[in-house]
């Protein structure tokens, strides 16, 4: 019997830095049209992102201004642009729970 992992390669860039490189099991993004989560073995999906928060299984927040996303055989590339706050939010304990 086959078995299957529920996570994901998350990969999140700006032009001067790697933000994040991990495997994920969720993704939580502001889309240009709408929110949504992304999970394992989503459809294949090319979108903007609007400003505010990545928000990484639920337990970790980095903030952008804008970003092209890109899923496609399990794997999530983002490519942002940072706000100001983007770099000391990449390197918080992923322990941190989000704050709402």
């Amino acid at each position: 019997m086959a078995k299957f992992k529920n996570n994901f390669r998350c990969v999140i860039l700006s032009p001067k830095n790697l933000i994040f490189e991990n495997e994920v099991s969720s993704l939580y993004i502001m889309g240009d049209r709408t929110e949504y989560e992304l999970l394992a073995y989503h459809y294949p999906l090319i979108g903007l992102v609007r400003q505010g928060d990545i928000i990484i299984d639920w337990k970790r927040q980095i903030p952008i201004r804008s970003g092209i996303l890109r899923f496609f055989a399990n794997e999530c590339t983002i490519l942002v642009e940072e706000s100001d706050k983007t770099m000391a939010a990449s390197k918080k304990s992923p322990a941190e729970p989000v704050k709402h």
